[in-house]
C-alpha cells in the first residue's frame, strides 16, 4: 500500500521536529508549505474510525486537533 504524499510530508515534519503534535490543519499548512491548502478535510477524512473507511493516518485528539497514528509508521 502506497502511503499518501500528504501524509509522508506531515510525518516527515513531525519526525524532524518542524511540526509539533498534536497539530491543526492550519499548523500543518504553515509548517509544510501549504500542503493541505486544497485538501482541508484531509486530516479528518483520514482520522482513526472515519466513516468512509479511509486509511487512518491520524488520531483525532479533539475537534481539529490530530496526531500521527503510530500504528502506521
Amino acid at each position: 500500500m502506497k502511503k499518501s504524499d500528504f501524509f509522508e510530508k506531515i510525518k516527515k515534519a513531525v519526525t524532524e521536529n518542524i511540526l509539533g503534535e498534536p497539530f491543526t490543519a492550519s499548523e500543518v499548512n504553515s509548517k509544510c508549505e501549504n500542503v493541505l491548502l486544497k485538501s482541508k478535510s484531509f486530516l479528518s477524512k483520514h482520522a482513526k474510525d472515519n466513516p468512509g473507511k479511509y486509511t487512518p493516518y491520524f488520531i483525532r485528539i479533539s475537534r481539529g486537533l490530530y496526531k500521527i497514528n503510530s500504528l502506521l509508521n
